[in-house]
């Protein structure tokens, strides 16, 4: 599969690329650089606009993307965004500031992307809504906690899938839970959808929000999928051309579908990139290929315990392919850049969850995360490197 990839066939500081930072960004198979490509080449245009035939094309193009999410995560209402955090924000906007008031509840959880705690943060601010967290034990949500916290509630935002743990937490009864108190839900899955099959109607939430570039697609461009009846309590965002049905000096009246929410022209040509990704996505057996980076992180997981390093990922089945860890004495970004000398990517840090590394007690980790293009042969050289770090440093 790595053939399919261009950029793992270089090298960096003259080793060959072992990529594993794939929890922050896949890689691109050629595929979805030459559909870019060929729309900036033969159908560049603006889209919903003219009737010449390069806008036709372009049109099609592009809401093709629309459809085959659709399809995909069998969902009625698609709204294009630039990735999850505008999708949050767009639910803390759009939904959340028009359905709430004062003293409204807003459950969270420690183990959230900021993307998923500052947007709340800032309205609570606004509105003084309060915003309630499900603590962790023994690394994983604590539900009873849950229950509690869910007294007054009107949203639950959680992550599906942590992007430092890797736990895939119990999203089905977080929300059957939710829903007998009448509580919207908020998924963020941009760790999830890379990873399983995903069916947002049969799962029950009401916002599902993830992004293109987990999924081997551009960077730019997400996904929020609504539930039709919760789409109906929307109120615009942001006003411009496209979400308009007709604009007077007296007023505007908006569209009904999902341009109601994407003022401006969009990312065509990444959303040509995020359909062809879908297409070859769609070739692809996930489950057999995450069983198999699951099992190359426990493989990971398993060496560096043995050599004194601390795990932070439980690797349950069903989480994602990501091992956090640190070493005793050793300086995480220290650690990376003596990886990067050997041409590992890894990353580093707080992973854009302080909270999260409060709770774990740490200001940051090193976390190698794998993706279906990983192999064997990535592990042995990570091994290798850690190797020889652990040489140089200890």
């Amino acid at each position: 599969m790595k053939d399919q990839f261009p950029i793992l066939q270089r090298k960096v500081n003259g080793k060959p690329l072992i990529y594993l930072d794939n929890a922050a960004t896949t890689q691109k198979p050629q595929c979805v650089i030459d559909a870019m490509n060929d729309y900036y080449c033969n159908n560049n245009s603006n889209v919903h606009r003219a009737v010449h035939t390069l806008a036709g094309e372009a049109t099609e193009a592009y809401e093709e993307c629309r459809r085959l999410l659709k399809s995909r995560y069998n969902a009625d209402r698609v709204i294009i965004t630039s990735g999850t955090t505008e999708s949050i924000n767009l639910v803390a906007h759009a939904w959340a500031r028009p359905n709430l008031v004062a003293g409204d509840v807003i459950v969270l959880s420690e183990m959230e992307h900021h993307s998923d705690i500052v947007p709340w943060q800032i309205l609570a601010k606004s509105i003084a809504v309060e915003l309630r967290f499900i603590p962790l034990k023994d690394g994983k949500l604590d539900l009873e906690a849950y229950k509690i916290a869910l007294d007054g509630a009107k949203l639950v935002c959680i992550t599906q899938t942590s992007n430092v743990l890797g736990t895939r937490n119990p999203v089905r009864s977080i929300i059957e839970l939710a829903k007998e108190v009448d509580a919207k839900v908020l998924l963020d899955s941009a760790q999830a959808v890379p990873h399983e099959e995903i069916d947002f109607k049969e799962l029950g939430a009401d916002f599902m929000a993830f992004s293109a570039h987990k999924m081997c697609g551009p960077t730019g461009i997400g996904a929020l999928l609504v539930k039709p009846e919760t789409f109906n309590e929307m109120d615009v965002f942001m006003g411009g051309g496209d979400m308009i049905e007709k604009v007077t000096l007296a007023g505007t009246t908006f569209q009904t579908n999902e341009h109601k929410f994407e003022a401006g022209t969009p990312k065509i040509a990444e959303g040509v990139g995020w359909a062809a990704a879908l297409k070859w996505f769609a070739k692809i057996d996930l489950a057999s290929h995450h069983k198999r980076i699951l099992n190359l992180a426990r493989i990971t997981s398993d060496y560096l315990s043995k050599k004194g390093m601390k795990i932070h990922s439980p690797l349950h089945d069903g989480d994602g392919a990501i091992v956090s860890f640190n070493h005793p004495n050793i300086h995480p970004e220290d650690f990376a850049r003596l990886l990067d000398a050997q041409g590992i990517a890894v990353r580093t840090g707080h992973h854009c969850a302080q909270p999260l590394m409060e709770r774990l007690g740490v200001s940051g980790t090193i976390r190698a995360s794998f993706y279906i293009y990983n192999d064997e042969t990535d592990v042995r050289a990570f091994i290798s490197g850690v190797d020889r770090v652990l040489e140089v440093l200890e």
